[in-house]
């Protein structure tokens, strides 16, 4: 058996093809040996080709195959917030954004926020993952133990302008056969200015690939984009495996209900069944697990999944009328997420930036067609073809009296991310004008927020506190990166290109009126984490164990960001699917133990 073949478990029967069911009533089995709850990245497990294993995946939404707006990576800002793509979920008042309430996107369609996010790939540094190890007791969480997991998912795809890429990423550190597509984007005119800027700039190095462990640095963004199209768990694992001779069964367009303790396994409760239902007043069903029941729901779903089953803090679950079963108070805990917002500078230009596609129907017709007929064209694209991490200096008075929450020198406390046009969450999309956007977020967050459940019905949305900039280190850190970002626009390299600091910028000038401006204007980047901990055996803090199985059961298992026991300082779309990728050894591993156990028994006197 191959070592990648180890990776890619969970599946297979070689005479029996997987099937795509819409409606429960359709599904043909009440028992498999997997139940996989929501389609995100663990599908990098349901490619074996071993026949012993039957999957289930529950997705709450549609399929994802033909949605126009998800395939074309420049309509990545249509899919979320107020669409049926979306949970459409929204924050309680945030206190350190002025009270204001926020949309909280995540996909709700196969793929889930995969097949909706902004497609940004971005693994984390070095730190984030050696301090993941250190704090879960479990070396296999480091980064040099990773290597293979990040290698097995993807392949660098060409760029669709086919300009060459040499020194602009470093092939030595990916994958070159893995599912995932990897791109750069095609070339834009604000490129080369902002390269020249880290050559004019010390203290924006270039870095060729932040991919590699050391993240500082400006260099071009990495998306998982291929051949034009938006690749996702999806399109590169779940629809590819549904093709092939899988015993993969995929019921889209129903809502789990629960988990249910199906008895106990040495002395612990089990939890091997799953109720879901496709409406709030529909037929409920249920089906079993043999092995184990996965929870990829995501970071604010699958805390959510997690209390109504019985599994969190046994006092709240009273409060909401749910008999508790595992006492485990961090469930729904420990919420982390990245800060961002907008930096708008007006430009000086003939050249079309991403504002015209917006306002001149005939060019943005003439993109569309581009793009439908070859892949090409600026709809490639996603949202920033540069970005960058950088570090505030370690004797900044910043952190005199306050934590670095940074996993060390490879790890960034802010990111600039270079937009070739208006981005912003708050400001008005102007009539006229062409812009040049420098986001600036806040990617090591002090700020700890929480999932509570709302009621004990599963079709309400729970209550989501991401508690975004409620502290001084993270408003301070967002202020240094605004000064930042106006150091990099002032640069020799942007002469006769930006004009100007635009409205709400322009006004922000002093200490206070900056941290004003961040606090009114700022929003998630969408990358909520860590609601189901890791924390190591035998601790009486955390959700999962380090092979992410839920402390004090048997059969249950979480794998997405929920797990994480840091948020990375980066996207944290690579980072989940590099869960995802161990998580499926790991449960090879399982069961690879428990099929000797059993033929030991057989076997036995």
């Amino acid at each position: 058996m191959s070592f990648r073949t180890v990776l890619l478990l969970l599946a297979t029967l070689s005479t029996v093809y997987g099937a795509l069911y819409a409606d429960p009533s359709d599904v043909p089995r009440t028992v498999y040996d997997y139940v996989v709850i929501g389609g995100k990245p663990i599908f990098s497990s349901v490619q074996s080709t071993d026949a012993q294993f039957r999957v289930l995946l529950i997705e709450a939404g549609p399929s994802n195959k033909g949605l126009f707006d998800v395939e074309v990576p420049f309509f990545c800002t249509n899919l979320s917030p107020g669409t049926s793509l979306d949970w459409n979920s929204t924050t309680t008042p945030q206190a350190g954004l002025s009270e204001r309430v926020m949309a909280y996107p995540r996909g709700r369609l196969l793929g889930g926020s995969s097949s909706t996010n902004y497609m940004i790939w971005t693994r984390g540094s070095k730190d984030d993952f050696n301090r993941w190890a250190k704090v879960t007791g479990d070396q296999g969480w480091s980064w040099d133990a990773l290597e293979p997991f990040r290698k097995a998912i993807e392949h660098i795809a060409p760029p669709v302008d086919g300009h060459n890429t040499a020194g602009d990423i470093d092939p030595s550190v990916h994958g070159t056969d893995g599912p995932l597509g990897i791109s750069l984007g095609e070339s834009l005119s604000t490129d080369g200015m902002v390269t020249r800027t880290t050559r004019q700039l010390s203290e924006f190095p270039f870095n060729v690939d932040m991919n590699s462990g050391n993240t500082i640095g400006i260099g071009y963004t990495q998306s998982s984009i291929s051949d034009g199209t938006r690749d996702s768990s999806a399109t590169a694992y779940i629809l590819p495996a549904l093709s092939t001779h899988t015993s993969l069964d995929v019921l889209i367009n129903t809502q789990v209900l629960k988990i249910l303790q199906t008895g106990t396994d040495s002395g612990l409760p089990a939890f091997r069944g799953v109720q879901f239902a496709a409406s709030p007043n529909g037929r409920v069903y249920t089906v079993h697990a043999t092995k184990e029941i996965i929870l990829s729901a995501g970071a604010v779903s699958s805390p959510q999944v997690l209390m109504l089953s019985g599994i969190g803090n046994a006092t709240e679950l009273k409060t909401n009328g749910i008999t508790p079963i595992v006492d485990l108070p961090d469930v729904g805990q420990n919420l982390q997420d990245h800060p961002v917002i907008g930096n708008i500078f007006t430009v000086n230009t003939t050249t079309p930036t991403f504002d015209d596609i917006q306002r001149n129907a005939t060019l943005a017709a003439a993109d569309l067609a581009e793009w439908e007929s070859a892949r090409k064209g600026p709809l490639t694209q996603s949202t920033s073809a540069l970005l960058g991490w950088l570090r505030i200096p370690d004797n900044s008075p910043i952190f005199a009296n306050h934590i670095d929450e940074s996993a060390g020198p490879t790890s960034a406390h802010y990111e600039l991310l270079f937009i070739d046009g208006f981005s912003a969450s708050v400001q008005p999309f102007p009539a006229t004008g062409r812009f040049f956007t420098i986001a600036t977020a806040v990617v090591s967050p002090s700020a700890r927020g929480s999932i509570t459940l709302a009621s004990a019905d599963s079709f309400d949305l729970p209550i989501v506190n991401p508690n975004l900039l409620d502290n001084a280190v993270d408003v301070a850190i967002m202020r240094e990166a605004i000064r930042a970002a106006r150091r990099f626009a002032a640069a020799p390299a942007w002469a006769g290109y930006i004009t100007g600091e635009y409205s709400d910028l322009a006004a922000a000038q002093t200490d206070a009126e900056i941290d004003a401006y961040v606090r009114n204007g700022s929003r998630t980047i969408f990358h909520p984490a860590g609601t189901a901990r890791m924390a190591p055996f035998g601790a009486s803090h955390g959700v999962v164990n380090p092979d992410l199985t839920v402390k004090g059961t048997r059969g249950l298992r979480v794998v997405d960001a929920s797990v994480f026991p840091f948020i990375t300082a980066s996207h944290t779309q690579a980072p989940t699917y590099v869960v995802a990728e161990r998580a499926a050894h790991l449960i090879l591993q399982a069961a690879l133990v428990d099929t000797e156990r059993r033929e030991h028994e057989l076997v036995a006197p």
